[in-house]
């Protein structure tokens, strides 16, 4: 093959791949969006049996097309005390096979399927004032483009086909299978997605480029890239909530090791796959997973008490290290820096008030006096810096600011108010509810405590949005976080309503614990409010806040 053409043969197959991976982005992306609540409210009630778990983590890998995304959702459960590690690896699992299905699912070839799916997304995504239709017209835009990367993939190998020099290294592969596995778990690793990995694996392998043992051990080696992923996004998490992120890894990249010594021995194994290299390679796939799943899934919880025996926490013992001010005294007279300064602070009262949010909704269940310590601990830290926040604010303002700046300066002032607010929610309201029903000997109704549950995950959901927000100035998250404020508004109303339709039919607990029910309900919308503050300053910069709701 001359230059020229090898340099438009890999310009297209980057391109391609790129699309690819950016297109199964912008699906996972559609989903979060739209549906983050709801996934994670399903995941919360699948810790009654294993099977559940698993099923809803499959369910929630086809949906998101990750079972990475799935890891960090089960992952931040364990961690606030929503799950435990056994159902957490069960979800994963699951997920792990949803993952392999949507690899399946995205193989069909139909020639109507990508118009009709560009043309209701499009439609979906420019007509639909619904944010949650919008975000299903996104899900169909990524997937007519995955459709359209696949085909471009295609086109741009078929040349290869007969290329003796494509042909030598491809053979290669074949023979030495360490390498293609390598190359495999590498590749999933960069783009962070073993979907697109084995998406563009089988295709190789169907269009005669890659040999079938080859895309075996690549697709194998995916899996092990995948489980990585998951396990380093997880590494600051606290040791309890890795526990079945690392029971993932070790089960799916030894299996995944095992499965390519056995194809090495045996290649014939695959002819029991299917009829042709493609069908094999992505048979393989999904066999492997689910496989993985029903030998482990009685397990999981022998598994996960194996890993917390030799998985300690790392935290250094007896060491108080707190986190430095990012006030800084020398930045005062650059006020544009200075005002960098004082954002940070506010990033990290929010994810002061985020740790306190999490840790304060085990206390309505199980009374912890040293956790409501370290929450009222927090609390008065978080006072501080209020305070500290808004003199170094006020010092900036004397050097004298432009009209840009010091509209700047009174947003953050705005936030920095508001998250006070959102402290004192949880400090000196939600804490002492809990405290309340703990001297009193009283419960919530299941059905009532389940929709506090529910509802703190969807408000937590929103702060983590919120610190993001906060980190990227993203006008089209700001807009999704303010959005997010009507609706928890609707909900809370909703389930004011069903507490008192529970008092109504004269349920025990849900007279014993009414105001406390009402109360929380209250707090935790006041909580989203003052975290969706952070939202209004990037919509009045970009012109998407009006100025008043009033018709």
């Amino acid at each position: 093959m001359n230059e020229p053409h090898l340099i438009g043969f890999l310009l297209n197959i980057a391109g391609a791949a790129a699309l690819l991976i950016w297109a199964v982005r912008l699906v996972r992306t559609g989903v979060e969006r739209g549906f983050a609540n709801q996934l994670r409210t399903w995941l919360r009630h699948s810790a009654s049996n294993r099977l559940l778990a698993a099923g809803s983590g499959l369910g929630a890998a086809v949906f998101l097309q990750s079972s990475t995304a799935v890891a960090v959702l089960a992952s931040n459960f364990v961690a606030k005390g929503g799950l435990s590690a056994a159902t957490a690896l069960a979800i994963l699992l699951g997920a792990d096979v949803g993952s392999a299905l949507v690899s399946q699912l995205l193989l069909v070839r139909q020639s109507f399927f990508i118009p009709l799916l560009l043309l209701l997304g499009v439609s979906l995504f420019l007509r639909s004032s619904n944010d949650s239709l919008r975000q299903v017209g996104r899900i169909l835009i990524g997937l007519a483009l995955i459709f359209v990367s696949l085909d471009m993939i295609r086109a741009a190998t078929g040349p290869m086909v007969e290329n003796p020099g494509t042909l030598m290294v491809m053979e290669y592969l074949g023979r030495d299978l360490l390498t293609a596995f390598v190359i495999g778990a590498a590749f999933a690793w960069i783009v962070h997605s073993s979907v697109a990995a084995v998406l563009l694996f089988v295709t190789l392998v169907g269009q005669g480029i890659l040999p079938t043992t080859a895309a075996a051990a690549m697709i194998l080696g995916a899996n092990l890239g995948g489980a990585c992923i998951a396990y380093v996004l997880t590494l600051s998490a606290p040791a309890a909530a890795r526990h079945m992120v690392v029971g993932n890894l070790v089960l799916r990249g030894g299996g995944a090791l095992i499965a390519s010594v056995l194809i090495a021995v045996q290649p014939t194994l695959l002819s029991y796959l299917g009829a042709d290299p493609a069908r094999q390679a992505i048979n393989l796939h999904l066999a492997f997973n689910i496989v993985i799943a029903v030998l482990a899934l009685p397990f999981v919880g022998s598994i996960t008490r194996m890993i917390a025996a030799v998985m300690t926490d790392k935290s250094p013992v007896g060491l108080n290290l707190e986190a430095a001010s990012a006030l800084d005294p020398a930045a005062l007279s650059r006020p544009s820096r200075g005002l960098d300064c004082a954002a940070r602070e506010l990033l990290d009262m929010g994810q002061r008030i985020e740790k306190m949010l999490i840790a304060v909704e085990p206390l309505y269940d199980n009374w912890n006096s040293l956790e409501a310590q370290a929450i009222e601990e927090q609390d008065r830290i978080i006072k501080k810096m209020h305070l500290e926040v808004k003199l170094y604010l006020a010092k900036i303002a004397q050097q004298g600011l432009n009209e840009e700046l010091s509209r700047r300066s009174m947003d953050l002032a705005s936030i920095s108010t508001s998250l006070d607010a959102a402290s004192d929610a949880i400090s000196r309201v939600m804490l002492e509810l809990t405290q309340r029903m703990h001297a009193q000997g009283v419960s919530f109704s299941p059905k009532g405590r389940e929709e506090i549950g529910d509802f703190a995950d969807r408000v937590l959901g929103n702060v983590q949005l919120a610190l993001n927000v906060m980190m990227n100035q993203n006008p089209a998250e700001a807009r999704e976080l303010v959005a997010a404020k009507e609706k928890v508004r609707r909900v809370e109303q909703k389930l004011q309503r069903h507490h008192l339709e529970r008092l109504r039919e004269g349920l025990v607990e849900s007279i014993e614990t009414s105001n406390i029910h009402q109360e929380t309900l209250r707090a935790l919308k006041q909580i989203n409010t003052s975290f969706s503050m952070v939202g209004y300053p990037i919509l009045a910069k970009s012109g998407d806040l009006l100025k008043s709701r009033l018709t």
